[in-house]
């Protein structure tokens, strides 16, 4: 060993640095082309990657003037930096550990003040030769990797700056760049504006995620009442999901979907009230660049649980789908409830009640078809693919019934989500919990220039998840209310009335007779607690909207069923709705006949907008 170490000295250094940035480069192709699922298998990895860029960027700080002589260059140094920040990004995908989305900022935001992959030897582009094009495409991939970080962390005014130098960019690189890579850019700069389009500033007046200043503590929820008594906890929570959206024309930015975007959002506790807060108060600090580790601590809130692990799948076919959900299955927690979120396309022709008129008229005659001796056909099913091929392309309720061996909360979102009511009563040993869409979108105001389908805008995403990640937004916009017509106050109070709507129908819940022991347990956690109370809001919304003329098709369902003292005629229902639309002025837009007996308001909680 002492031998090996004195002849590691006399190695020059220059030497040393470049044959591990070589060593650096393989093990960093390694961990990049493992999958992003499978729950702690790439830790070692990871960690063994990581090492070595810790040396590497340690090696070039002790010895910069050193290798700057031997030919180092800037944006090699931001090159390192760059592959710390993805690692980190990295890891997030796979552990969903928030300090490591933070530290994949504090590399990034380092590389953009220091301006590593900008060409300090040239200011013209037109002067612009071969190795400056690699550097405009170093820092074009730099900057849009930034952004999907940002878009992540919650971050708006950086989205906002690094969209703008991507632009300036592209444009500066429009007479050099070939023209298949400049279109190639210039869609993906299209992706961002749309993407921003539909997400705007009015969807994010509030962090989507479980934020203490908003949302009840855990230790501070209300007890289920004396539903619980007779069903035997096991205080499940939810430990994974699994989040997949395949609509053709989605909007998106890099492999996130405008909803799994926000499902994934959702999903995920906001440290010390935001990110984004947080991350720009340290912005206005002097110290950049990787001495940043140090905010560790204080990014990290040590209070917060975990957050569920999540794996995003940006159009799978039907068999990559459920090859993921199996190991997900299989490496589930002995305590861990599993989310599935699925939005697709449904094949419309294929629906349950065409079914039922269409067999229902063969038995009449006597006749046995086909679809009746192969349940799978019979039921609807989701499209997950470009071509009709039924092995590839299609999930139906059959292909998730034998993972019911595992709690599953499904969210399915599509027109044919009624069809997965057959995977009740069929589970192969857990009741799964399903909130499941309406077959079609309630109408809203038409937005100009928007393309409008039967199950979702695809300009603002789909109004069945926006009401569970965004519900208050999703009520504003169901009536027409533009987000120009808000200041900060008054949001500020329409969300202290939608909360307040929200505990009425909470606690109409948990006191309960007859609450399934399904929904006992998913009460039991924080996240899917706030997503059944949010659908609860949503179905009674939908149910009393006057333009859905109490038509059954714009009504979300779940199974099992909930108490019929949170059904939306009810009056707690009723007086919910009510109390907001009263501060909209949108009494008239909802058919709403029971009258409250609960206490109004105060004349300034309900002056409308």
């Amino acid at each position: 060993m002492a031998q090996s170490s004195s002849a590691t000295t006399m190695i020059p250094v220059t030497e040393q640095f470049w044959s591990l940035v070589d060593k650096a480069d393989r093990r960093f192709s390694l961990v990049r082309d493992l999958p992003i699922f499978g729950r702690n298998r790439n830790d070692l990895e990871f960690h063994k990657a990581f090492k070595i860029y810790t040396r590497l960027w340690r090696m070039q700080q002790e010895n910069r003037q050193r290798l700057v002589e031997a030919g180092m260059k800037r944006w090699e140094v931001g090159e390192i930096a760059s592959r710390i920040a993805q690692l980190y990004y990295g890891q997030y995908q796979r552990t969903s550990d928030g300090t490591c989305l933070s530290e994949a900022y504090v590399f990034y935001e380092a590389i953009l003040d220091r301006d590593y992959f900008r060409d300090t030897s040239s200011n013209s582009s037109a002067s612009a030769g071969g190795q400056d094009m690699v550097l405009a495409n170093k820092q074009l991939r730099f900057l849009a990797r930034f952004l999907t970080v940002c878009l992540v962390i919650g971050n708006r005014e950086m989205v906002t700056r690094l969209t703008s130098q991507l632009k300036t960019l592209l444009d500066d690189c429009r007479k050099t760049f070939q023209e298949a890579e400049y279109k190639e850019w210039k869609h993906v700069m299209q992706e961002i504006a749309k993407f921003l389009k539909a997400d705007t500033p009015f969807m994010n007046k509030r962090p989507l995620r479980y934020n203490y200043a908003f949302d009840t503590p855990p230790d501070s929820l209300p007890p289920v009442g004396p539903a619980a008594a007779a069903v035997s906890k096991r205080n499940q929570l939810l430990r994974d999901a699994l989040l997949c959206s395949h609509y053709p024309h989605e909007v998106k930015f890099t492999e996130l979907t405008l909803d799994t975007f926000r499902m994934l959002q959702c999903l995920e506790w906001d440290p010390c009230g935001s990110f984004a807060q947080q991350i720009c108060s340290r912005s206005n600090q002097t110290d950049t660049g990787p001495q940043k580790m140090n905010l560790l601590q204080d990014l990290k809130d040590p209070s917060l649980p975990p957050n569920p692990l999540k794996t995003i799948l940006y159009h799978p076919s039907a068999t990559h789908f459920l090859t993921v959900l199996a190991t997900k299955c299989e490496e589930l927690p002995a305590d861990g409830i599993l989310l599935i979120y699925l939005s697709a396309a449904g094949d419309v022709g294929a629906t349950s009640e065409n079914y039922e008129k269409i067999a229902g008229s063969f038995r009449n005659l006597g006749i046995t078809s086909s679809s009746d001796k192969d349940p799978c056909k019979k039921e609807g099913r989701l499209w997950l693919g470009y071509r009709a091929n039924e092995g590839s392309s299609y999930v139906y309720p059959c292909d998730l019934t034998p993972f019911t061996r595992r709690p599953l909360f499904l969210i399915i979102d599509s027109c044919n989500a009624h069809a997965f009511k057959s995977i009740n009563g069929e589970e192969k040993g857990e009741t799964a919990a399903m909130l499941l869409s309406p077959i079609s979108r309630s109408p809203v105001p038409p937005t100009p220039g928007s393309n409008v389908d039967p199950t979702r805008q695809q300009n603002n995403g789909s109004q069945f998840t926006m009401f569970l990640t965004a519900p208050l937004q999703a009520f504003c916009i169901l009536i027409g209310k533009s987000s120009y017509e808000f200041d900060a106050d008054k949001y500020v109070e329409a969300e202290k009335l939608f909360r307040l709507s929200l505990n009425d129908l909470e606690a109409a819940l948990i006191t309960s007779a007859g609450l399934h022991a399904v929904w006992v347990e998913s009460l039991g956690d924080p996240f899917l607690r706030r997503f059944l109370l949010r659908f609860i809001f949503c179905r009674a919304v939908l149910a009393l909207f006057k333009p859905n003329s109490q038509n059954d098709e714009f009504t979300p369902t779940c199974l099992p069923s909930l108490p019929e003292s949170v059904n939306p005629g009810t009056q707690i229902c009723q007086s919910a709705i009510r109390r907001i639309a009263l501060f909209f002025g949108a009494v008239d837009q909802f058919d709403l006949s029971v009258m409250s007996v609960q206490p109004e308001q105060s004349g300034d909680e309900l002056s409308t907008i």
